[in-house]
């Protein structure tokens, strides 16, 4: 039997119609432990359903170290109908309370350590689409929480600029490594729009497509972010996560099967790979 956890929503910035920030506070005040990269299940009782209560998993984008708060970024579902559980949480106040399971999901775990027993130094690449950024929020805070040295990239693909949604905290974050030195913090923020061509998009200057075109060689037979990294990437060096639609996935993957990178599914006979993925749809 399910037995649901209550808190109170503390927090609600709406970045645009249908996209949210919110945090929750246990009602007893114990944020539960975690690990950057895991999910909570959210519930509430649909009045359209009788009070049946409809749960629905979301990736944290707050950070392990920090006990304040749950942190998510959410969308609200509208096509082909209107999200039975995201509708609700589109209509919350700050006070309301709601329902939680404890953080689970292994999918996305922050590697540590290689199949021989070697700790994993590799650099580290984060891919989301849309709210898929929302794990990848939560790795670089944790990272630069405990003061891991690794080189850190994380691009994020967005159709609108208004959606880049936490486009401040990453950019400071790459700030800070600027002026301490790649040897104290060693992190890149990057970001893709893919309708550049709409008016809204206009003051867009960056990269333009899906964020998986940052893996894109070009003329050069170098990507973008072989530029940005000033490396050749290899299945040696770099290990990739990816979160967001399945479209987003294979699109990674259509660049990085013919560099030899495979997934943990699929991981080698003596245990090695090099991309953690997990899909929304």
């Amino acid at each position: 039997m399910v037995v649901d956890n209550k808190a109170t929503i503390t927090y609600v910035q709406l970045l645009k119609e249908d996209l949210v920030i919110i945090r929750l506070v246990p009602k007893d005040g114990l944020v539960p432990d975690y690990q950057a990269g895991q999910f909570i299940t959210l519930g509430l009782p649909n009045p359209n359903e009788g009070g049946k209560i409809v749960r629905r998993a979301y990736s944290i984008a707050s950070h392990p170290e920090n006990r304040k708060y749950i942190e998510l970024v959410i969308r609200w579902v509208r096509k082909p109908l209107p999200g039975r559980l995201t509708t609700q949480l589109f209509n919350a106040k700050e006070g309301d309370e709601i329902l939680w399971l404890k953080p689970v999901g292994k999918a996305l775990s922050i590697n540590e350590i290689l199949p021989n027993g070697e700790k994993d130094n590799r650099r580290i690449i984060c891919i989301g689409g849309g709210t898929g950024l929302a794990p990848f929020v939560s790795f670089a805070q944790q990272l630069h929480a405990i003061g891991d040295k690794r080189e850190i990239i994380v691009l994020h693909g967005a159709s609108y600029v208004d959606e880049l949604s936490y486009k401040e905290l990453l950019i400071d974050l790459e700030n800070e490594s600027k002026i301490k030195g790649k040897d104290q913090w060693n992190f890149k923020y990057r970001a893709a729009i893919s309708r550049p061509q709409e008016w809204f998009n206009r003051s867009w200057s960056g990269q333009i497509g899906r964020v998986e075109t940052f893996l894109r060689p070009k003329e050069n037979e170098i990507s973008p972010l072989e530029e940005l990294v000033g490396d050749k990437i290899t299945k040696e060096n770099t290990m990739f996560y990816v979160c967001g639609w399945q479209g987003t996935i294979d699109g990674v993957m259509d660049f990085l099967k013919p560099k030899g990178f495979v997934t943990e599914h699929d991981k080698r006979s003596d245990g090695s790979f090099e991309v953690k993925y997990e899909s929304y749809g």
